[in-house]
This record gives structure tokens, sequence and C-alpha cells, in this order.
């Protein structure tokens, strides 16, 4: 019997506001609400047990910057957390687990420095660390999604299954915020091609049906962000259901 997904809203932050991109693009935001804790209390109410932090000014600048959010929606909720953005060194790590997430995220340094996040995975272990594989055609996408890279996300993920890598999500960027629909072809060879490794979707969710389908291929995790912020998936049945 395959396990049931879980349903993981998210949370994107710049200037401390909740906020979604289109196709991670800074210039198409749309501010959802002022205040991140009265977003993640309401999570929580309606029954979600998870929360994906993204901090996209610290994406953007290089280093997390929105820590006193996560603090605060640490301190008042009992969400498991993870927290991306902008985590370039150990320190930053220790800063944010300090904070309250459960995990880190982490994308464009685990390509540009895999010695560096292979030793996180075996110094936090692997429970801590959730890698965040941004796709673009199958090939991982860099920088808060502004860089395309030469490395497949299957060849990315295998490397880091070697080093004791047990979770990851990946986004098809081309897909996220459209509400179009998940890339549920890209999902399947994934789980084909790591039967063993946890996965969670991200990008494209708008409908239950979308959630389900990704269920029945048998991944482990959804991340929902517009289709909630935008009432599309009514967020106490997803919470009953999946959270």
């Amino acid at each position: 019997m395959k396990n049931k997904i879980i349903a993981i809203p998210a949370i994107d932050l710049i200037d401390g506001q909740c906020v979604r991109l289109t196709q991670g693009d800074y210039a198409q935001k749309a501010v959802y609400h002022s205040n991140p804790l009265e977003v993640a209390l309401a999570f929580e109410k309606w029954g979600f047990r998870r929360l994906h932090i993204v901090d996209l000014d610290g994406a953007k600048a290089g280093k997390p910057t929105n820590l006193a959010v996560l603090k605060t929606i640490a301190q008042q909720t009992n969400l498991v957390l993870d927290f991306g953005g902008g985590i370039k060194t150990a320190e930053d790590l220790e800063t944010i687990f300090e904070a309250g997430a459960s995990m880190v995220s982490l994308g464009s340094l685990a390509v540009k420095n895999p010695d560096l996040v292979k030793k996180w995975i075996a110094d936090f272990g692997a429970e801590k660390i959730w890698l965040a594989a941004d796709v673009l055609e199958e090939t991982i996408a860099l920088n808060a999604w502004q860089e395309k890279s030469t490395v497949s996300v299957f060849d990315f993920i295998a490397d880091y299954q070697q080093a004791g890598l047990t979770q990851f999500f990946c986004t098809d960027v081309s897909k996220d915020g459209l509400l179009q629909g998940v890339s549920l072809a890209l999902y399947q060879k994934l789980r084909n091609a790591f039967p063993t490794m946890h996965i969670t979707a991200s990008g494209g969710v708008a409908t239950w049906a979308d959630i389900e389908a990704l269920e029945q291929i048998g991944l482990e995790g959804v991340i929902v962000g517009k289709a909630l912020y935008e009432q599309r998936i009514a967020a106490d049945a997803l919470a009953a259901q999946f959270g």
C-alpha cells in the first residue's frame, strides 16, 4: 500500500511579506499577506503539520535575511519548518536551526559547492538536509531560477544519493505559479530513477486532481502555494485529507 502524500503549504518571503512569484520572476510578484505569522497560524489551525519557507530576499542577496520571520513562526506554532534561501555557510545552517527550522533546503549551493553540501549531510544528518532540485527541461536552474546550468537533475540527485541524501523536492520552473498543472511525466521519471528516495513535488499545483495524480505515482509530498492563496483548493479540506 502506498503512503499517503503529505501536502506542505509554502510561504515565500520578500520584505517580510508573503508573496508568490510566477516562474521565479521577481518582476511578477504578487503580495498575498503582510503578516507571515498570521498565515502560518491559519495553516496550523486548518490542520497542516509542515510549512515550507522560502527566503526570496536571501536567495537574491546570497545570505538568509528573513530569519526573524522564521523565529517568530517557530516560537508561535508547532509546525515542522524547512527554510531555504541564500544559505552559504555552516554558520547559516546553525543560525537557521537555532531559529527553529527542522530542515534547510539547499539549491544553488548544492550545484556550485557539492563537497560542502555533502559534508553537511554527514555532519548535520540527512534528515536535516532537503535538496532543492529546481529544473528547466530536466536541467538544474540556479540563483532563484535566474540562471540555467548544464547539470541533469538525474545526475544531480544520483550524485547526492551516493553521499547519503534521502530526500529532495523538485520544482519545474516552467510550471511554477501558473496554476496549469504539475509535470507528472518528470515526477514519474524521478520516481522510477530513485525508488527509495523521499520525493516532494513543487510547482504548478492547481487542483485536487494534481495532488491525487502525484500520490498515485508514489510521491511522498507536494508543496502547494498559489492554489491555496487564490483559493483554488480549499485549505481546510486539503489539510484534512493530506495535511
